[in-house]
């Protein structure tokens, strides 16, 4: 009954071939949160595959709604010592669409399959494969010492890709159901593929609409050319106003008055690398004056995701009567979301870009969040993978992308410390989404280890 021998079972587990057949049935079921058709499936992985797993765990399972959520939530627990400490795990069980023509051949986002040493399938990143992983750990756990030495709390939910609505009610309503001392999850890439990573949080994301309408038609250019305005330049120019040709934003409320010196000194050895099929860092681009990871990772970024005018699959010689764009702004700890907006009306008026229209898009903002890197439990769960791994972990101030995580750390008043097993090139959200085994072999054995030591009464004192 040792550490070690619990991390053998790991080994033993995932090479046998075991952990690839729980995975393969899961992946199987295809919860696709956005197709309406798909909302009995939702319901089916919690109670075929999630409750009987927590179950044969000695967890009590309960399955919660929400009015305002399309799908319903299990939480699962299992309370060993009030005295031990109580640590809340979170998974997703839903997948963005499958997109099933768009595969490789001999692909499909339905079937786990091994391509070029890679296993393909959707949701093995994002999260199946990740959360798969922590619940097969505790289970390692519990057959080598009998328990596990801390109190367990689970929550997976089945609408965090279409922007977890509910999650935030159902934790305000469960405050003392789901109180512990920090949450453990796993979500988003490592750094590396080969460098375990720890992050503590996520940049927040709020997505918003441009727009320009002119007139009620468009007007031949020949006859109107240099007469009337035509709104593709103006909205081009305004987007010129908010970020320089080299990526720079221009409205300083949408960035931090400083970078904080906790945050370089944990960004300090951390590289940037997508993998082999990732697209090259381009130094030039972004915040002068800082490093890769510090411009993902400390940093906010602007982005057009789309921008329309005219007709662009069938262009005609007139001047389009309106023009709009989708875009977003990724922020870090400091930026206050309730002035995002605000700050840009006043920039493109200050700039004459009063017909420039503004408009919040409906989907969820995510608010930015992240806990001390030198916390003492951030400090204990970078120890413990590194004994396992025998590799320094990557720390990250906060995911570069976006996750509900100040529902944890805001309503629930959690600390937050996600360890990630999947990678920056899986293809998550697209066609061929896939993880090198590699990447979850090493994820079981050190989410073993840390569950291990969360049982062995040497972590830090619960928090007060």
């Amino acid at each position: 009954m040792t550490r070690a021998a619990a991390i053998s079972r790991a080994e033993q587990q995932f090479d046998s071939g075991a952990f690839r057949r729980t995975l393969a049935r899961r992946i199987a079921i295809p919860t696709e949160s956005q197709n309406p058709e798909r909302a009995p499936v939702l319901a089916q992985y919690l109670q075929d595959e999630m409750q009987p797993a927590f179950e044969a765990m000695g967890f009590e399972c309960r399955t919660l709604t929400q009015p305002s959520a399309k799908a319903p939530f299990l939480f699962a627990q299992r309370l060993e010592n009030p005295d031990r400490p109580t640590v809340f795990g979170y998974g997703h069980g839903d997948v963005i669409r499958g997109l099933e023509q768009e595969w490789k051949d001999g692909l499909s986002p339905w079937a786990l399959s091994e391509h070029e040493n890679l296993w393909y399938g959707r949701g093995i990143a994002d999260n199946k494969g990740q959360h798969s992983v922590n619940m097969q750990a505790m289970a390692n756990v519990l057959a080598e010492r009998g328990s596990l030495g801390f109190n367990a709390k689970y929550l997976i939910e089945m609408g965090e890709e279409t922007g977890s609505v509910g999650l935030r009610e159902l934790c305000d309503a469960n405050r003392e159901a789901f109180s512990a001392d920090l949450l453990i999850a796993s979500d988003g890439p490592r750094l590396r593929a080969d460098r375990p990573t720890v992050f503590l949080g996520s940049r927040g994301s709020m997505n918003f609409d441009l727009s320009i309408d002119a007139r009620a038609g468009g007007h031949h250019s020949g006859n109107w050319g240099g007469l009337i305005s035509n709104p593709g330049i103006q909205l081009a120019h305004a987007i010129a106003s908010i970020v320089s040709p080299t990526g720079q934003i221009r409205i300083p409320a949408w960035v931090p008055t400083e970078l904080p010196a906790a945050v370089r000194r944990a960004l300090a050895d951390c590289e940037v690398d997508g993998g082999a099929d990732a697209p090259s860092v381009e130094p030039w681009w972004g915040e002068p004056g800082l490093s890769p990871a510090e411009r993902v990772f400390g940093w906010c970024s602007f982005e057009v995701l789309a921008f329309k005018t005219g007709n662009p699959e069938t262009p005609v010689n007139a001047i389009p009567p309106r023009a709009w764009a989708r875009c977003q702004l990724r922020f870090v700890v400091g930026i206050d979301p309730q002035q995002i907006l605000p700050e840009l009306r006043r920039h493109l008026d200050r700039h004459g870009l009063t017909m420039v229209q503004i408009a919040a898009t409906r989907e969820e903002m995510f608010h930015a969040t992240r806990i001390d890197p030198e916390d003492p439990w951030v400090q204990w769960a970078v120890a413990s993978i590194a004994q396992t791994t025998g590799k320094k972990p990557a720390v990250l101030p906060n995911l570069g992308g976006s996750l509900p995580n100040d529902i944890f750390t805001d309503v629930l008043g959690l600390r937050t410390v996600w360890v990630p097993h999947s990678y920056p090139g899986c293809s998550q959200h697209a066609p061929n989404e896939h993880l090198p085994p590699a990447v979850l072999r090493e994820g079981l054995c050190m989410m073993t280890g840390l569950y291990w030591d969360l049982g062995d009464g040497e972590t830090p004192r619960p928090a007060a």
